[in-house]
């Protein structure tokens, strides 16, 4: 298939298409749903993108479904939300969490609806940011990578792909880079963009239903972000030591 888009303006295009809900949401003169439809019309257009670039959604992005993918999704859910909640733990006996004196009290249909929409919603951002500073940089530019320095560029992507985060100081980076290390090794690991995304979209979710199921106020903003931190440094030790390379990930260094 013929490519009519470069790949820098490809990825101008994806990352232009990330961060305007970002955008909108700071915005105080458009409305929060707008924000919303902006995140959920990307992957049309990374689809778009894909397509000009002259592959589809798997090629592209290292999104190709298989029943591989679907267990390195669930396998990687599994984890962050294991390892959210073991953060949770810690920072409750360090004081840096205290669980809320009164927390709200809901119904088991209101929980299920919170967690469903929680599902769905911490979904689109955490495949869209995948998209943006993993996936593409893997298969588009087709750079003469080696695992050190993809998973190090992917970090860095990683870090300063939070642009309305960086104002929050070397804390709020170093927790970042933590994440990005963990995403961009499962990816290369694995050679499938599914296993990032399930660390990814499984913290992400964990943030949003323990909101719902165990309610707690922050205490210390920069303790929070370095057990957060250590939490993606295990997870990316898991990954490293525990997650075994499939025959795309070892074509990684070969077929550049």
């Amino acid at each position: 298939m013929r490519a009519f888009l470069s790949w820098p303006a490809a990825f101008l295009i994806l990352f232009a298409a990330y961060q305007l809900p970002g955008w909108l949401g700071s915005s105080t003169s458009s409305p929060p749903a707008l924000a919303s439809a902006a995140m959920l019309a990307f992957l049309p257009i990374a689809w778009l993108v894909a397509r000009l670039l002259g592959r589809g959604m798997g090629a592209a992005y290292a999104l190709e479904w298989s029943r591989a993918a679907a267990g390195w999704l669930a396998i990687g859910f599994a984890l962050a939300l294991a390892a959210k909640t073991a953060g949770l733990l810690i920072g409750l006996q360090l004081g840096v969490y205290v669980t809320e004196v009164a927390p709200p009290r809901h119904g088991a249909l209101t929980v299920l609806a919170s967690l469903a929409w929680g599902a769905v919603f911490t979904f689109f951002p955490s495949i869209a940011e995948d998209i943006v500073t993993r996936g593409f940089w893997l298969r588009v530019p087709r750079w003469p990578w080696t695992s050190v320095r993809f998973v190090v560029f992917s970090a860095a992507a990683y870090v300063l792909n939070h642009i309305y985060r960086l104002s929050h100081g070397p804390s709020e980076w170093l927790m970042l880079f933590c994440f990005g290390l963990a995403y961009a090794t499962a990816l290369w690991r694995t050679g499938s963009l599914w296993a990032a995304l399930g660390l990814h979209w499984g913290w992400n979710f964990a943030n949003a239903a323990l909101d719902v199921l165990w309610p707690t106020d922050l205490v210390n903003v920069g303790s929070s972000r370095l057990i957060s931190a250590a939490m993606h440094l295990l997870l990316w030790v898991i990954v490293a030591l525990g997650y075994a390379p499939s025959g795309k990930a070892r074509d990684h260094e070969h077929a550049r």
